[in-house]
């Protein structure tokens, strides 16, 4: 196990994570306890001072005020410095030690055994096994489930069943059979025997309980594994149906459409705003740009200052890569017409490239940081046409690749066009 999570940095995100879910359970279940104890605390503090009648009559001669502190009182203090080590060990990302935990339980659930023995130093010891404290087992194994740990949960049922079988046996003139039931060793042994089985109980719902942990892990571990390989900017739609292919896209030749979008002058407008006025400017308008690619099964694969690049038919399959590239390409310009009628002052105008060809495609980077990209003459002659769109005087321009897939009513066929980085001339098509 270790050695698969040394070299795959995925596995190791996922436990860590999954480790730093159960420590948070932990530190609820001690929250919860700790909460119990001060309340059974002050309950009992009140009682024995405040009711001295009821002090007086339930105990022989009564009970000193001070004695909760005594019984409970550590216990509390116990679990408040346990809560603080953990908290402690949270903070820096250390784990809480296996061992440590079964040592952990076994104190905590010492508590009802150290209240029985002191109240039967105050009371018939058969009345006390009658009393409340026994039935604080319960509480103690039923938090245990919070541990995410069966053999914990079932420890703590173990400690509970034989701690309490051992002071009947002390406390208590047992014998095997005979007429009072609640003098036999089969009575009491049945109470025990209940103890162990709550506590078989609450391992299932703890192992249940982490393995919805583990689900819920590992979704999130997925979904920010998607949204590290293709940034934050891709649809919900498109997130799902990556992670139902449950593998890393491979690295392949593909063919892919690829839309260049620009936004005419932003970089002589940026002289003349303040920063957080640009950004937000920036901000507000891919917001609009992003929801076009979206709605047309497109991804933005990377921002580029004032403008971006836009896949289509990556990394999942699109057959009508070409036409939902193009409509996206009509939307966007519908929504910067919407924009620039909105707002008079903060006028734009852009320009999109498109074209459509064979490209490699494939995660790229360190094992801690990859990014999926495209890369080939596809991605440049898109990125050429673009910049085509100044020389133009068009706000959107496609390659004949693109217009033999889709016919797009009111094209005009530009010609065979020299361009930068090409020996042969490109034929262009102007749609805008």
């Amino acid at each position: 196990m270790m050695a698969k999570a040394a070299h795959d940095p995925a596995q190791n995100l996922y436990d860590d994570a999954l480790r730093r879910e159960i420590l948070r359970s932990e530190l609820q279940r001690m929250r919860a306890l700790a909460i119990v104890l001060a309340v059974l605390l002050a309950t009992t503090l009140i009682a024995t001072n405040l009711l001295t009648d009821l002090n007086q009559r339930m105990f022989k001669g009564g009970i000193a005020g001070w004695l909760p502190f005594a019984g409970i009182g550590p216990f509390l203090l116990y679990e408040l410095v346990a809560m603080t080590a953990l908290r402690w060990r949270l903070a820096r990302d250390k784990d809480f030690p296996r061992p440590a935990r079964f040592v952990n339980a076994l104190i905590e659930t010492s508590l009802p055994g150290v209240i029985i023995t002191v109240l039967a130093l105050h009371m018939d010891p058969q009345l006390v096994f009658g009393f409340w404290p026994p039935l604080l087992y319960f509480i103690f194994i039923l938090l245990s489930t919070l541990r995410l740990d069966f053999w914990l949960s079932l420890w703590t049922g173990v400690v509970a069943a034989v701690q309490q079988m051992i002071l009947v046996l002390w406390l208590l003139p047992i014998v095997p059979w005979g007429s009072v039931p609640d003098e036999t060793l089969m009575y009491h042994f049945s109470r025990s025997f209940i103890l162990l089985l709550a506590g078989v109980v609450a391992g299932v719902v703890a192992a249940s309980l982490r393995r919805q942990f583990e689900l819920s892990v590992a979704v999130t571990a997925a979904r920010d594994r998607v949204t590290n390989l293709f940034g934050q900017h891709v649809s919900p739609a498109v997130v799902d149906r990556l992670l139902a292919t449950s593998t890393e896209p491979p690295s392949e030749m593909r063919t892919v459409c690829v839309l260049f979008l620009d936004i005419r002058g932003f970089t002589a407008m940026t002289r003349t705003r303040p920063a957080a006025e640009t950004v937000a400017l920036l901000n507000d308008f891919f917001a609009d740009m992003i929801e076009v690619v979206d709605r047309n099964n497109g991804i933005i694969n990377k921002f580029l200052g004032d403008g971006f690049l836009a896949l289509f038919g990556a990394p999942l399959d699109d057959p009508a890569a070409a036409r939902n590239a193009l409509a996206a390409a009509r939307g966007m310009l519908d929504a910067v017409d919407a924009w620039n009628k909105v707002r008079p002052l903060q006028v734009l105008r852009i320009g999109i490239g498109i074209h459509i060809g064979e490209a490699v495609t494939g995660t790229v980077g360190s094992p801690r940081r990859k990014e999926y990209t495209a890369i080939g003459d596809t991605v440049n002659l898109a990125a050429r046409l673009e910049q085509l769109t100044k020389e133009t005087g068009s706000c959107l321009l496609v390659s004949d690749q693109v217009h033999a897939r889709v016919e797009a009513d009111g094209a005009i066929d530009l010609g065979p066009m020299a361009i930068r980085g090409y020996e042969d001339r490109v034929r262009v098509w102007k749609l805008a």
